[in-house]
C-alpha cells in the first residue's frame, strides 16, 4: 500500500480547535485536553516498548534453555518433512507468543481505546478482527518462512541474497493486490456517493497526471472514531480511499487538501524513493543479520544455520536491526511529509483548509500535543502537527 501520508498516528502532534459539527463535539470534547492526549500517546508507546522487550526476552529464554531444540524434536515425532516441521514449529511458537502477549494487546488495542473514547468495537468484534488478521498474517508469512529455510539450505552464507529479492517482489505484488484482495477482508469499500467531492478529488489527480480506478469510501467507523485517507495500490489498481469518519466530519475543502498532500507523495516520487531506500535497507539488514546470526549460533549450541531450532535467533537479530535502523527511515519519512505539505498548499492554494484538516486529524486521533524531541526522532514517522502547522504558516500560497 502506498504511503498514508496523513494517517496521523497517536504519537503525532495535535492542536486544539472547535469541533466542526455537533457529532464531533459529542465524542471529542473530553479529548481536547492536551494532557489526556499525552497520557494516551505515552501509554501506547510504553505498551509497545514493553511488548517488544517481552518478545526479545522470551526469544532469548527459549533459546537459552534449549526449548526450541526440544520443540523441533517433538514436532518431528509427527512429521518427517522438514517444511512441515518448520510450519508446525512456527505455529507453536507463534501461538505461545500470542497467548503470552495477549494481555498487552488486549489492553492497548481494546481497553485503552475504549478508555479514551476512540473505539467503536465490541469485544466480540475486536477479538474476531484480531483473529482474522492473525490468520491472514500467518498465511502470508508461511511462504516467506519456507523461502527463508530453502535459501538457508541452498545458498549457505549467501542465503540473504535470494531472500532479499523475494521480499522485494512480494512487496510489489502485495502493493498491487492489497486494495483488491486484502483490504476488502477487513472493510467494505464502495464508490463515493458525493459526486461533487468525487469530481474534486478526480480533478486534483488529473492535475498531477495520476490515473486512479476510482474514489472509494470505507467503513472505518465500524472500529474507531479516528479518521484517515490514503492512496492504495499501484498502476491500474491505484485508488483513493477515504474513511467514512473523514467524510462525516471534514469539509470538502479539507478533504481536498488531504488528498492533495497524498498527491504530493506521488508527484515528488516519494514512493519510488522509499522503495529504493527500503530495498537497500532490506538487503543491508539481511546481510548484517546473516553475519550476526552466523557468529552467534555457537552461543546457543547450534552448529548449522539451517537448523529449524535456531531460526528464532535469526528472528531476534532481524528485530534488533529493525529497532536500530528505524529512526533513519523516520528521518526520511518526516522530510517527505513536510515536502508533501508544501506541495498540497501549492496545488490547492488552500493553506487554511489544510491547517484545519491537520488540526482536526490531530484532535480526533488524540495525538500528543508536545512529544519530546528524542521520542519524535526515534519513533515518529510524521512531524508533530504543531511543527507542520508552523511550517505551513511560512509557506507562500501561489
Amino acid at each position: 500500500m502506498e504511503r498514508a501520508g496523513l494517517a496521523i498516528r497517536e504519537e503525532d502532534h495535535t492542536i486544539e480547535a472547535a469541533p466542526s459539527n455537533p457529532q464531533l463535539q459529542e465524542h471529542s470534547t473530553p479529548l481536547n485536553n492536551p494532557i489526556i492526549a499525552k497520557q494516551y500517546s505515552r501509554t501506547k508507546l510504553a505498551v509497545g516498548l514493553v511488548h517488544t522487550a517481552l518478545f526479545l526476552a522470551l526469544t532469548l529464554l527459549v533459546l537459552g534453555v534449549g526449548l526450541t531444540v526440544r520443540l523441533e524434536l517433538f514436532i518431528r515425532t509427527f512429521a518427517n518433512n522438514d517444511y512441515l516441521v518448520l510450519l508446525g514449529f512456527a505455529f507453536a511458537l507463534g501461538a505461545a507468543e500470542g497467548l503470552i502477549g495477549f494481555p498487552l494487546r488486549f489492553y492497548s488495542g481494546y481497553l485503552l481505546e475504549h478508555r479514551y473514547g476512540l473505539s467503536n468495537q465490541t469485544l466480540t468484534r475486536w477479538f474476531l478482527e484480531g483473529l482474522k488478521a492473525s490468520l491472514i498474517g500467518g498465511l502470508l508469512t508461511a511462504p516467506v518462512l519456507a523461502a527463508l529455510y530453502w535459501s538457508l539450505r541452498s545458498f549457505g552464507e549467501f542465503w540473504w541474497l535470494p531472500l532479499g529479492a523475494l521480499l522485494f517482489f512480494l512487496t510489489v505484488i502485495l502493493a498491487r493486490l492489497a486494495p483488491i484482495v486484502l483490504f476488502p477482508l477487513f472493510h467494505k469499500f464502495k464508490p463515493i456517493d458525493d459526486s461533487v467531492l468525487r469530481e474534486r478529488v478526480t480533478a486534483l489527480c488529473e492535475m498531477v497526471g495520476m490515473k486512479i480506478s476510482g474514489v472509494f469510501v470505507f467503513d472505518m467507523s465500524k472500529n474507531t472514531k479516528k479518521a484517515n485517507a490514503a492512496f492504495a495500490g499501484l498502476g491500474k489498481s491505484r485508488r483513493v480511499i477515504l474513511g467514512d469518519n473523514l467524510i462525516a466530519n471534514f469539509t470538502d475543502e479539507e478533504i481536498e487538501s488531504v488528498v492533495a498532500h497524498e498527491l504530493g507523495h506521488y508527484k515528488l516520487r516519494h514512493l519510488q524513493t522509499m522503495i529504493v531506500v527500503g530495498t537497500a535497507s532490506t538487503f543491508a539488514g539481511l546481510y548484517v543479520t546473516a553475519q550476526l546470526y552466523s557468529g552467534s549460533l555457537p552461543w546457543f549450541g547450534f552448529s548449522a544455520g539451517d537448523s529449524i531450532a535456531a531460526l528464532p535467533l535469526l528472528g531476534l537479530w532481524l528485530a534488533v536491526y529493525s529497532l536500530v535502523t528505524s529512526p533513519i527511515g523516520n528521518v526520511i519519512s518526516r522530510a517527505h511529509e513536510r515536502a508533501a505539505d508544501r506541495f498540497a498548499v501549492g496545488l490547492t492554494g488552500k493553506k487554511d483548509a489544510f491547517a484545519h484538516a491537520l488540526t482536526k486529524l490531530g484532535r480526533i486521533n488524540l495525538a500528543d500535543a508536545a512529544p519530546h524531541p528524542v521520542i519524535e526522532f526515534l519513533f515518529h514517522s510524521h512531524p508533530s502537527i504543531g511543527r507542520r502547522i508552523k511550517s505551513l504558516e511560512a509557506t507562500q500560497v501561489p
